[in-house]
């Protein structure tokens, strides 16, 4: 089963619509993931989840890092500067300054664009 088994589609006159509908949405969780490894490779539980526990925290120190993580067939995760911005207070509607900081930003595979 892919990711694009689980996206449910909105049908219209025309046929299906590629765009899913969101509000009918599980969302994949670790736990998911962890059940994925186990059903794939026959694993323990517990050590399936130091798998996937690994995999996620060799992902964060690469990204703390500043580093670009290149997954073929998905896609790329790298780190972008955010600049400074100006906010406001929804309370008091003060204007805030934003500190810059770090996003990280995810940019697709050829795969995941033809999930359609």
């Amino acid at each position: 089963m892919t990711i694009a088994d689980t996206v449910p589609r909105i049908e219209s006159s025309c046929g299906p619509s590629p765009i899913p509908s969101f509000q009918a949405v599980k969302p994949l969780i670790k736990q998911d993931i962890i059940q994925h490894v186990i059903a794939k490779t026959g694993l323990p539980r517990n050590k399936a989840e130091a798998a996937v526990d690994t995999v996620f925290e060799g992902l964060k120190k690469a990204l703390a890092a500043g580093d670009r993580i290149e997954l073929r067939g998905f896609g790329v995760f790298n780190v972008r500067p955010r600049k400074t911005g100006i906010g406001r207070n929804p309370r008091t509607g003060a204007e805030v300054t934003i500190a810059p900081g770090k996003a990280v930003r995810f940019k697709p595979g050829k795969e995941l664009h033809l999930l359609d």
